[in-house]
């Protein structure tokens, strides 16, 4: 029997407050093929040579700094794309390590820094000395929105490559980031795992909001349920995208990723800044980044962290106790390398969206404790 990965142990500091969050950029992106796409991505290829399209960074009264960044990569079908991303840093500090965040399905950046004070990760992270660039995926946010169909877990990996390559060459912030650690939630973790198993250009990888086991009968209901085609949500319609674009229906978001330790304006703010997910490319990641064993892949450290009340991925249905970090690591242990390290943490009371639950500053801090240890 192959060796598999043992799960390490931290000691998590006390928790700090959290400061009010900007929120992600309204705009969005065009589609990927366009005339205006294409030559906004060739003069962005230019741009990126001296550090990429950059907005002028603004610092907060925390002695957070955070910049809009654009950057050209490759789109699925082969086309010029474009990937937004927002790095947060500490006013006057330059870390030589940099956390690229990847949100979920129906999610875009705002999930790393949501517009309600005390639930922004990126400035967390920043007044505790770490850089985080949280991006757009395509077809997310202010990032290109290419067509439904094509948008599968290979060309989400290799966007996410690409950027990892801007973020060593010195093209966000003007600074050559020494290490890169990729973080993922939910549906990003499963394309970040595929991402670090098949490009091995990371130091580092954290998961979260996710295990091998997501409780199927759960899953098929949400997305019966709770799922809608994007062109006939009120909310979303004015995107034009393709038929197999959806996004949650109005009022899903709250039974899906939260228990009943969230705040309601948390929930509010979610549902506001909610984005449309690829049908197609959601099955491909559910399969080839979740299910299947990709992780082994993986031969850098790997943080995996879950709320306890995951209704998607733990509990009976799922065949997953998520009840500790020591009764994760034994169901997911087998998952990984022994290069990976693992090392598990469950966010006592918290469901699928474990970031923007009432006591997420635990998660910050444990998510901070591991990076440490680590020399991130």
């Amino acid at each position: 029997m192959a060796a598999r990965a043992g799960c390490g142990r931290t000691r998590v500091p006390a928790s700090e407050s959290h400061d009010a969050a900007q929120p992600a950029a309204d705009d969005r992106g065009t589609p990927e093929g366009s005339p205006v796409r294409l030559l906004t991505a060739s003069l962005l290829a230019c741009c990126a040579l001296l550090g990429g399209a950059v907005a002028a960074p603004r610092a907060d009264a925390t002695g957070v700094t955070c910049s809009v960044t654009d950057l050209p990569v490759t789109g699925p079908t082969g086309g010029a794309a474009v990937v937004q991303g927002q790095l947060c840093v500490p006013s006057g500090s330059t870390p030589a390590s940099v956390q690229l965040l990847v949100h979920g399905g129906t999610y875009n950046r705002a999930y790393w820094d949501l517009p309600v004070e005390g639930y922004s990760y990126q400035k967390d992270m920043a007044r505790n000395g770490f850089a985080t660039f949280a991006v757009d995926r395509l077809g997310a946010g202010a990032s290109t929105h290419p067509p439904s169909v094509p948008m599968l877990i290979g060309a989400e990996a290799r966007s996410l490559h690409e950027v990892i390559s801007h973020l060593r060459a010195g093209h966000v912030g003007g600074t050559s980031f020494a290490k890169v650690v990729i973080v993922g939630h939910s549906v990003g973790s499963g394309i970040v795992a595929a991402e670090a198993a098949t490009y091995h250009d990371v130091d580092g990888v954290i998961l979260s909001g996710m295990t091998h086991m997501p409780a199927v009968p759960v899953l098929v209901v949400s997305a019966a349920l709770g799922l809608t085609p994007v062109f006939v949500d009120s909310q979303l319609a004015h995107l034009g995208t393709d038929p197999l674009w959806f996004t949650t229906r109005p009022g899903a978001r709250k039974p899906l990723f939260y228990s009943d330790n969230a705040d309601p304006a948390v929930i509010a703010a979610d549902e506001a800044t909610k984005d449309e997910v690829s049908v197609p490319g959601m099955g491909t990641v559910a399969v080839f980044g979740i299910v299947l064993p990709t992780t082994y892949g993986i031969d850098v450290p790997v943080f995996q962290a879950v709320g306890s009340q995951d209704v998607l991925f733990c509990g009976l249905l799922a065949l997953r106790d998520c009840s500790s970090a020591a009764s994760l690591c034994a169901g997911e242990a087998a998952y990984y390398r022994p290069e990976a390290q693992l090392q598990t943490y469950v966010l006592p009371g918290a469901g699928h969206s474990l970031g923007l639950h009432r006591n997420a500053a635990e998660y910050y801090a444990a998510s901070r404790t591991w990076l440490s240890a680590k020399g991130f």
